[in-house]
């Protein structure tokens, strides 16, 4: 379900994505913070299954005050839970259920990417999927290297107007600018990048000029005007086509690129500049003159479109190096706008992730009650007081099916009832169904799945946090002592 947050600058956000809702959350409780930090972790990793970690380390730690209450000690808990995380460990790695052959096969990544997408866009899935599987495979290396996806060459624009469904794939880099220049597109061309701003370099020392007559004042004019032109002809005649600006250009400068029929755009973020440095391979300069060849750098297209009202500069390689691509999304709103790009970001890094560990679980609840099923058989042939916090982690796993199935307007006991029925008699695979009949069905046949690795992953943070906020007995805070508070 979505959360509506309200950040400290009153911007109204509507999302379900956890990492962006912890993010937006000025969280003050030092061991609540352990779970935020917990979170960020899983983000940078694998970018996907934050919402995992802190549901899944609540219920450990909302199952532990239950036995604390109870008279279990917390070594007991803690040991308890070990056990059950070792056992999750081993039985995790017998649920693969679906293994990726080949992640430059559109249709296989687009069949697993389906899940990943409708948990933050559902019922865009089936629209979404393949465009993130074109992306993330626009920007892999050639064959002969192995498969990977850097998350940075695949961007995302985004443009206000239309429907979802104009979104579209585009094998470069798109620039929300207008083309300065009387030319609108090159083709092959040369590029110079300069970090500085193309026009008449001032002094570094204060001067003054006495100009007595008016013919005195043309020449001082005409002398700075040819020293500007003197530099542009020599970017010219290097054979630069392409002129990109990470500062201002003067009208005097703009005549002079038109002149000599070169492309020129404006970038005003250096992450930008820096993006197209990559892109093109060139080196920005901070001087304006003609670029040495390792300085110059090379594109294959460059020219200005028009998408929905909004003229854009689109940047384009057709070979290997330097490659990049770029989802166009359009939706309404600019909180659709940001929602699709959380979407397209988790597609991504699933994508990325998947190049590490193709193996995927059942999703929609199927592998959390398998395990919870397995450890709870291994709880009960445990002699010790710590088989209740095994039991108990058993119970925390069955947060992901009771949440499906009451988000669904489902009775969440019915439902876990029916999945634990269908585990007992063999049917590892079955997980929630959110739609009518609903109830349970199997889950990788529907493409249902979730990655291995992330949900790996997910599961170790969370333990580890609840262990590190149950291993404390006392939270000392170090603040000053009393008195005036210094000027």
């Amino acid at each position: 379900m979505n959360k509506l947050v309200i950040n400290h600058l009153a911007k109204i956000l509507v999302t379900s994505d956890a990492a962006t809702i912890l993010q937006e959350m000025e969280v003050i409780h030092p061991a609540a913070k352990l779970l935020v930090m917990s979170a960020s972790m899983q983000q940078q990793e694998l970018g996907d299954g934050t919402n995992l970690v802190v549901t899944f380390a609540g219920e450990l730690l909302n199952s532990a005050i239950k036995m604390l209450r109870t008279g279990l000690h917390t070594s007991e808990i803690v040991e308890g839970f070990k056990k059950a995380y070792e056992v999750a460990q081993v039985k995790m790695a017998e649920q693969v259920c679906h293994t990726v052959t080949d992640v430059r096969d559109k249709e296989q990544c687009t069949f697993v990417l389906k899940a990943v997408v409708g948990a933050k866009q559902y019922g865009y899935e089936e629209f979404l999927s393949p465009m993130i599987a074109e992306a993330c495979q626009m920007v892999m290396p050639s064959l002969p290297k192995r498969a990977h996806v850097n998350p940075e060459q695949v961007r995302v624009c985004k443009i206000r107007g239309g429907n979802i469904m104009q979104s579209t794939v585009v094998n470069g880099l798109v620039i929300k600018r207008l083309v300065n220049s009387v030319i609108k597109s090159v083709e092959d061309g040369k590029v110079a990048i300069f970090a500085c701003g193309v026009e008449a370099s001032s002094t570094e020392a204060k001067g003054t000029v006495l100009i007595n007559n008016a013919d005195e004042l043309m020449n001082y004019n005409k002398s700075e005007e040819n020293l500007l032109e003197d530099s542009i002809r020599a970017v010219a005649e290097s054979g630069v086509k392409v002129i990109i600006s990470g500062g201002s250009v003067s009208e005097m400068a703009m005549h002079f690129v038109d002149k000599y029929k070169m492309f020129l755009v404006r970038i005003m973020s250096k992450f930008e500049l820096r993006r197209i440095c990559n892109a093109t391979g060139a080196n920005a300069m901070a001087r304006l003159g003609a670029p040495t060849a390792e300085e110059a750098g090379h594109v294959s297209f460059i020219g200005q479109q028009e998408i929905g009202g909004s003229k854009i500069v689109i940047l384009r390689q057709d070979k290997d190096e330097g490659k990049i691509s770029t989802i166009i999304l359009r939706a309404s709103t600019d909180n659709m706008l940001d929602d699709l790009e959380r979407a397209v970001d988790d597609g991504v890094n699933c994508m990325k992730a998947m190049c590490v560990d193709p193996r995927f679980v059942a999703g929609a609840g199927a592998s959390e009650i398998s395990l919870a099923r397995d450890i709870r058989i291994f709880g009960d042939s445990c002699p010790g007081l710590d088989q209740y916090a095994i039991k108990g982690f058993a119970e925390a796993l069955e947060v992901v099916p009771r949440t499906l199935s009451e988000n669904s307007g489902q009775s969440a006991s019915d439902v876990i009832a029916s999945l634990y029925r269908a585990h007992a008699s063999g049917e590892t695979t079955v997980g929630v169904e959110i739609e009518p009949p609903c109830g349970v069905a199997d889950k990788a046949k529907d493409g249902i799945l979730d990655l291995f690795i992330v949900k790996n992953s997910a599961l170790r943070l969370s333990m580890e946090a609840a262990l590190t906020v149950l291993r404390v007995d006392q939270i000392i805070m170090a603040k000053q002592a009393g008195g005036p508070k210094p000027r």
